[in-house]
């Protein structure tokens, strides 16, 4: 093996790839190979490891290294020179200018095979001046370029491209421990230091690189957690160095779009993040596509996203502006700098951009608002919830992004005229009114005042031409919304929720033909909609729960393209039987009036979300074709009083979750869609039996289930007995449907008990449970599904809706947080036990980097239950787990299942793999001593 590859990580395969494609086996062309990608992410190395392995297949070669910097100090010409010396392994030609060196290597190489490799272009001139056409070379070359550039690629016309992309987790550790030392894996005392490490990376070599070698020279764990808080707070310089070449490459509007990013928009709407560059003149459908082929950011999900050490050298040039005094930088982001320029009254007018999150720091300080209007030039201003010394008299007219949450004025200034805005966020503000009369707005797209106290009417919209979002959602004293409503003709969001005063909407509302998503939700006084509404045909989303609707429009039909239709709680009286609802052959005999009446429900064949809940649905009143809409995905008709489900709910082939929730009268179920991955049937007190949920024949996917206080099944089947039957039945699907391990295959269900079954062996007292196992690579291989826990709460009375919170942490990992909302007014009538089974894949993927280590890894589950209080926030209750119990589930355990006259407690047998339980010290337990035991936190 060459130098170069040895000890290289993660390259075995990236040379296959590039194998591929130069095809170096074909001799019939001339092929130029780019490759491309972030500075620091291996592309040099990657080249040479290349040419070093195929050199020998060329009757001559040549590896130019650091094209960009030696045409700098040298020029062409000696980049020419040195071409032409490699590949025909004679002394350097002398060549007098560009020109007639490149006449001299196209006469010269035409006829020669050569591997030629032009590493860290930054310029089509340098292209042109050495490998200018194929036709310079003779069939079976290879050129290979590397560059931070994509579009020179594609200007130039390579053949392929190759984009390099970042180390995973395991060639990170991997990588980082060869430097750091010189192994591949770390020292046990190492292990989170390692881990913090490969995260700040980011799976950047060149960064994985220095702080190896700059760590390798550290022998004390206590250095190396205060070097860690150094490289937070003053990153590597080498490596800010080497990636800001790419940054000074930029003409200076492109810098300014990138240090906006790296500042204030790093994980952005691509839209949103575009509309406020154009604002400020930035030409942003050019300057972000420069940005991406330089690989300076990416567009991920409609995202721009930059990556961490990028942002950080972005953020150290803004602070390089004035080391000293942050207000006479351009941009502000970080809070002690914010809070320092606010309240010492230090701000200037070469401020830009203030961002200041939510920050205990700012708790009981007022701030100097003479500050923030000495800012002529601020573009963007976000604030929360600050205290300010005086009334704010002036705020700039070069804003275009304005958020400040908790606004403590009436009103905004009255000398600002911020033509320029594009979005104004003020969510929880004192304002009563945002502005009198006509305002020309015409480049503003978002209002946001969601949770407005004061706000009573909304503005006049006449000149304001391109909203295309308005939030009002929990401004309860709002009483109108303006009649200019109707001339927003790009509007597509408008929530009204919990607008408890509105009565009525203005009946041009059904001129806003591009709406998409309406929300009238909690709109209590809210009696009707305007009949014309049904113009409204681009309607996807409605939300009319828990208002005093009593009929829809007669042109509801006519909204084709609605997805999502939510009626919860909508109980007043209606003229009309549910029946009426539907266009289907078979009506109900006896149908009961309830409370809402639609016309066509039927016709909706795009619907994909329906919610019929606490609507006060009657037995027989659920038509006995339900198969009537061929795109529905979820339905919720929980809180109602129907007795069964008719069967033909099967043929709802897409419907993937059905919630039933508290249908206390509700008494079987029947076969369900074979699609069904989540079954939630708490509450219904009523049910006695259920179909086979796991035949294996008639499901395709893996189901959730939800069943809690379903007191009459477990009285028929007998309570902890049935929760371990149900278990068992589903970890036999899962394996048989081979969706053993699947992320999403989590099982939940409460029975009335006091005990921890005999089954689980592991178990612990208190509100959490911690326990450590053998490290991932002793598993890896292994065939363990899961983790089966059980929980035993004591008894709880809920006055409202309960909020239950496991978490799922994994040391050195995020933290992963599962809620159950429990229905409202729903009371634990006696002690409960929980069981849960977290499948395999419910582990962070990072955990993946420690099979690269023999560490332990510690488990820890924790619980809460919190209840809703009448600000419709969840505070904690005292309630608390008395008990845990813990399992290690493998496919051997699904085997004994199935075996007939196999009781589950039977099944106590431990296996080889499960001895991966360990003790505080690291010491197996052994089996016999291991039931009943209280592991250690």
């Amino acid at each position: 093996m060459s130098w170069v590859t040895e000890n290289l990580v993660g390259m075995d395969w990236r040379l296959e790839e590039m194998s591929l494609y130069l095809g170096v086996e074909q001799l019939n062309d001339v092929r130029v190979i780019g490759i491309c990608g972030m500075g620091g992410i291996g592309k040099t190395t990657i080249a040479r490891a290349v040419y070093e392995k195929m050199l020998g297949h060329f009757e001559g070669s040549s590896f130019l290294a650091n094209v960009r910097e030696v045409e700098e100090k040298h020029g062409l010409v000696r980049l020419q020179e040195q071409l032409l010396s490699d590949t025909l392994m004679e002394r350097r030609t002398k060549i007098s200018d560009v020109h007639r060196g490149m006449n001299e290597i196209r006469v010269r190489l035409r006829s020669r095979m050569v591997l030629v490799v032009l590493d860290d272009v930054d310029q089509l001139v340098q292209l042109e001046s050495l490998v200018g056409d194929r036709n310079w070379f003779d069939n079976g070359s290879r050129v290979i370029i590397t560059t931070r550039d994509e579009l020179l690629l594609k200007q130039f016309g390579v053949d392929k491209i190759y984009r390099v992309a970042s180390l995973n987790n395991i060639e990170a550790v991997q990588l980082f421990c060869l430097k750091a030392f010189r192994s591949y894996c770390p020292p046990e005392d190492y292990v989170l230091q390692t881990i913090q490490v490969v995260k700040y990376a980011d799976g950047l070599p060149l960064a994985l690189h220095v702080l190896g070698s700059f760590f390798s020279g550290i022998r004390s764990v206590e250095l190396w957690n205060h070097s860690l808080k150094r490289l937070k707070d003053i990153p590597d310089k080498g490596i800010l160095d080497k990636l800001e070449i790419s940054f000074d490459g930029l003409n200076e509007v492109e810098k300014k779009i990138f240090l906006d990013i790296a500042c204030f928009f790093n994980g952005w709407e691509e839209d949103r993040v575009t509309k406020l560059m154009e604002s400020s003149g930035f030409y942003p459908q050019i300057g972000i596509r420069i940005l991406v082929e330089k690989f300076l950011i990416n567009i991920s999900d409609n995202r721009v996203w930059m990556h961490d050490l990028l942002q950080e050298m972005g953020r150290q040039i803004v602070k390089r502006e004035s080391h000293e005094e942050p207000g006479k930088r351009t941009r502000l982001w970080l809070c002690e700098d914010v809070i320092h320029v606010l309240l010492n009254n230090t701000g200037t007018d070469k401020v830009e951009g203030i961002v200041l999150n939510s920050n205990d720091e700012v708790d009981g300080l007022y701030l100097s608002a003479e500050s923030i209007m000495k800012m002529k030039r601020l573009r963007i201003l976000k604030l929360q919830n600050i205290n300010l010394s005086q009334k704010i008299k002036y705020l700039s007219n070069e804003l275009r992004y304005l958020e400040w949450c908790g606004y403590p004025f009436k009103s905004l200034p009255s000398t600002f005229q911020p033509d320029k805005l594009v979005e104004l966020h003020m969510r929880h503000s004192s304002i009563k009114q945002l502005w009198e009369g006509v305002r020309p707005l015409k480049l503003l797209r978002a209002i946001d005042l969601r949770h407005s106290r004061n706000l009573i009417k909304t503005p006049d919209f006449r000149q304001v031409p391109n909203l295309e979002k308005l939030n009002l959602e929990g401004c309860r004293k709002l009483v109108k919304i303006d009649d200019s409503i109707g001339i927003l003709k790009g509007l597509v969001f408008l929530n009204l929720k919990d607008c408890v005063k509105l009565a009525c909407l203005p009946t041009n509302i059904c001129e806003l033909k591009t709406l998409r998503i309406l929300n009238l939700y909690g709109c209590f006084k809210l009696e009707k909609l305007p009949e014309m509404l049904g113009n409204v045909m681009n309607l996807e989303e409605l939300d009319v729960g828990r208002t005093a609707i009593t009929t829809l429009p007669s042109t509801f039909g006519l909204w084709k393209k609605l997805k999502v239709l939510s009626l919860d709680g909508c109980k007043g009286p209606a003229p009309k039987s549910w029946s009426s609802l539907f266009s289907f052959r078979s009506l109900p005999r006896n149908p009961c009036p309830i409370t809402l009446m639609l016309s066509s429900l039927s016709a909706l064949y795009s619907l994909t979300k329906l919610n019929l809940s606490n609507s006060n649905l009657m037995e027989g009143e659920l038509p006995d074709d339900m198969g009537c809409f061929p795109s529905l995905e979820e339905l919720d008709l929980s809180g109602n009083n129907f007795v069964r489900i008719p069967s033909s709910i099967s043929q709802l082939s897409k419907l993937k979750s059905l919630r039933l929730g508290n249908c206390k009268k509700l008494q079987s179920l029947p076969d369900l869609p074979s699609r069904l991955e989540y079954l939630g049937v708490d509450g219904c007190a009523s049910l006695g039996t259920l179909p086979n949920l796991f035949e294996e024949c008639a499901r395709s996917k893996f189901l959730s289930l939800i069943f809690m206080n379903c007191s009459e099944l477990t009285d028929y089947q007998g309570n902890i007995s049935m929760g371990l039957t149900w278990l068992k039945y589903y970890l036999h699907f899962l394996l048989k449907s081979g969706h053993q391990g699947h992320p999403a295959s989590w099982f939940f269900t409460c029975f009335p008990g006091s005990e921890i079954p005999s089954w689980f062996h592991h178990k612990s007292v208190g509100h959490s449970l911690t326990i450590r196992l053998l490290p991932y690579e002793h598993w890896s291989s292994s065939k363990w599904m899961g983790l089966a826990v059980c929980a035993f709460f004591e008894e709880l009375d809920c006055g409202d809706s309960c909020l239950i919170t496991l978490n799922f942490d994994i040391k050195g990992f995020k933290s992963r947080s599962y809620f159950l909302e429990y229905p409202e007014g729903s009371t634990f009538t006696s002690n409960q036990v929980f069981f849960i089974f977290f499948p395999r894949g419910k582990f962070p993927e990072p955990l993946a980097v420690s099979n690269t280590t023999s560490q332990p890894i510690e488990v820890e589950f924790r619980s809460s239950i919190q209840e809703r209080n009448t600000n419709n926030e969840f505070q904690v209750l005292s309630a608390r787990v008395m008990n845990w119990g813990f399992r290690m589930v493998y496919e051997e355990d699904t085997v004994q299942f199935n075996e007939p006259n196999t009781s589950v407690d039977s099944i106590n047998g431990l296996h080889s793999e499960e001895l991966m339980i360990l003790d505080e010290n690291n010491s197996i337990i052994p089996c016999n001593n291991i039931e009943g035991k209280c592991l250690p936190e």
